[in-house]
């Protein structure tokens, strides 16, 4: 039985719009020591053929008594759809909404953009799935001008500036390294991400202050190296993998 007041509260919302809503997925693994991102080639109209994010619409209900799926889990179902990963997989977080006029030919579309960094062993598992007729890894540094379908290419850039950004003061890269590293595995990774090389006096600097911060911490052992065994390092309370 319908509670009372559910019919006229919709009735009530009928002169506003509706738009659908949708989840856009930056995938970002290290190949080769350069930053890829997962794309895929759309199997389905609008932009039949062309690279694109990965990513599909929120399931909805009518609205009233079934209001549909939540956003984050919407997110790992697509994650898991187009590319085989589970979300326990990666690190997956929301960084972005793009609601621009037009963005989508068929109708009026919200976009809720979630970036996931994944290990490069756990990228080699990646698969086609969903509306993808297929997937590729594509490097970052390549894309800068291209015409990715919809607005993605402009969702990618957002995307790479959120995580330099918060590269420097959190545990992010953890998703890009082993457990424990040396300061040249990881100076490899912000070398990748930032897309420029990284001075190795300045980031000796900058592993001090992250091990001050309470972000790194440093690990049991030694990496047997060319020239003599270094130091091991890890980030504190990392996130389960």
């Amino acid at each position: 039985m319908r509670a009372p007041g559910l019919l006229e509260a919709r009735q009530s919302l009928a002169p506003y719009a509706r738009p659908a809503v949708a989840v856009d997925l930056v995938i970002l693994t290290r190949v080769d020591e350069a930053l890829h991102v997962l794309l895929i080639r759309r199997g389905e109209a609008p932009f039949a053929g062309r690279l694109a994010l990965p990513g599909g619409f929120l399931r909805v209900g009518d609205g009233v008594e079934d209001q549909g799926e939540d956003l984050d889990r919407a997110a790992a179902r697509e994650l898991q759809e187009e590319t085989g990963l589970a979300p326990g997989d990666v690190l997956l977080e929301q960084f972005a909404t793009f609601g621009r006029p037009g963005r989508d030919p068929r109708m009026r579309v919200l976009s809720v953009a979630y970036y996931a960094l994944v290990r490069p062993e756990v990228a080699q598992r990646v698969r086609a799935g969903g509306d993808a007729a297929e997937t590729c890894w594509a490097p970052v540094a390549e894309l800068a001008g291209s015409t990715l379908a919809f607005d993605h290419g402009h969702i990618l850039e957002v995307a790479l500036g959120r995580v330099r950004e918060k590269l420097d003061t959190s545990s992010l890269a953890f998703s890009l390294v082993p457990e424990s590293f040396t300061i040249p595995e990881l100076r490899a990774v912000f070398s990748a991400v930032k897309g420029e090389p990284q001075d190795p006096g300045n980031f000796r600097r900058k592993v001090k202050r992250l091990v001050e911060d309470g972000v790194l911490e440093t690990a049991p052992g030694r990496r047997r190296t060319a020239s003599k065994p270094a130091a091991l390092y890890r980030f504190r309370a990392a996130p389960r993998r």
